[in-house]
């Protein structure tokens, strides 16, 4: 489809003769003041037009679009169009004023596998850094149907799409957080672990990290549910950044005090588990080339700082100079972690047994409202 507008080329050239610092600057005439304005507000009002052209099109019912020739490819390419436009964070909150983003939300139940994960990512780009967009997809319910396309999605891809748009709605946004924990969002991400997509796992691992850390409760949640033993399994995965999730998974726990008194009796078991998993890592490290060490940079850091976390003491890759490489010029961040914590995980279950002191306060079950099937362990 042949595009009309303004002479972008022309204005281009014009910009760069008065703005490269070989001409003395100049005040603009009224003329070129006149074409400029008109030039910009002529592109401006193009993209509007355009999406309201798309959310007309998003607004026909799917049998009217198929009667007139319309395949899913074409709405897939409208799609892609759209989240050109609304990378502009002015023209993605002008979509709900202009109708778009209901329609486009409806797209999230489309019977096309490929239209639904596209309008995720459509919604993930509008929703990304943009408090406005992220409370008007909340106040339309937008969470729902990602939450329904993020756990039970036929199509591992949608799914995925669906759980990086949840990622960018609820970043930095309460509500949104307090929605998909109330919505039992931690059991689905546990399912997600168990995927065999390495894509999905990463993006569910990146958004617990994220969890975590803006509500170090939650620690307790996620050991509850059995994550532990997730990340453990997924500590020896053959993708690198899974590897990295898992052991950013397991330091997070490691150094909540809260998520170690959740421990149960077989936490003997699962520490040893641990063990012989970072010591199999740090063999697999220690027999690395030079480049291969160079783009495991973070697992090397994270194997040593949980290895300390764990058993109080450095790891063999310290006492062999793989924690920081020669010319790794921004060295590790100081260790405060072991002044402000408490004592390691064994420790801890060690003083939990030792304190016979009667307490007065009960533990308190994890804010959810379920917790969805029973944890498996994972293949071994």
């Amino acid at each position: 489809m042949a595009k009309e507008g303004p002479n972008w080329d022309g204005l281009l050239k014009w910009s760069l003769s008065h703005a490269d610092g070989t001409n003395p600057s100049r005040n603009l005439s009224e003329e070129d003041r006149r074409w400029f304005m008109e030039a910009m507000q002529a592109q401006t009002v193009d993209v509007i037009k355009r999406m309201k052209e798309i959310t007309l099109v998003m607004q026909t019912p799917e049998q009217v679009l198929e009667s007139q020739g319309v395949t899913s490819q074409d709405i897939e390419d409208m799609l892609d169009e759209l989240q050109e436009h609304v990378e502009s964070i002015d023209m993605a909150n002008d979509l709900h004023s202009i109708g778009g983003l209901v329609p486009l939300l409806g797209y999230l139940k489309n019977s096309h596998a490929n239209i639904r994960a596209k309008a995720a990512e459509v919604v993930s780009t509008i929703v990304q850094n943009n408090p406005k967009s992220q409370q008007l997809v909340m106040e339309a319910n937008g969470l729902e149907p990602l939450l329904s396309n993020f756990t039970s999605d036929p199509d591992v891809t949608a799914r995925t799409k669906a759980l990086g748009a949840i990622s960018s709605l609820i970043r930095h946004n309460k509500p949104g957080i307090a929605a998909f924990r109330l919505a039992n969002g931690y059991a689905a991400l546990r399912d997600a672990l168990g995927s065999e997509s390495v894509r999905f796992q990463r993006k569910a691992l990146n958004l617990i990290h994220y969890l975590l850390h803006e509500n170090r409760s939650d620690c307790a949640v996620v050991t509850e549910l059995g994550f532990p033993r997730i990340f453990m399994h997924l500590a020896s995965s053959e993708d690198g950044e899974v590897r990295e999730g898992a052991l950013r998974g397991l330091l997070d726990l490691g150094r909540d005090r809260t998520a170690a008194q959740a421990v149960d009796g077989s936490s003997s078991e699962d520490d040893e588990k641990l063990k012989q998993i970072l010591q199999d890592r740090i063999k697999g490290i220690s027999a690395m080339s030079p480049e291969d060490l160079g783009a495991a940079k973070e697992e090397r850091q994270l194997v040593d700082s949980l290895w300390n976390t764990c058993y109080n003491e450095p790891s063999s890759l310290r006492e062999q100079g793989l924690v920081v490489l020669p010319g790794e010029n921004d060295a590790l961040p100081p260790d405060v972690a072991s002044k402000h914590f408490e004592p390691p995980l064994r420790a801890w279950a060690a003083n939990r047994n030792e304190d016979t002191k009667p307490s007065s306060e009960k533990n308190q079950a994890p804010l959810l409202l379920g917790l969805g099937p029973p944890a498996q362990d994972p293949p071994a």
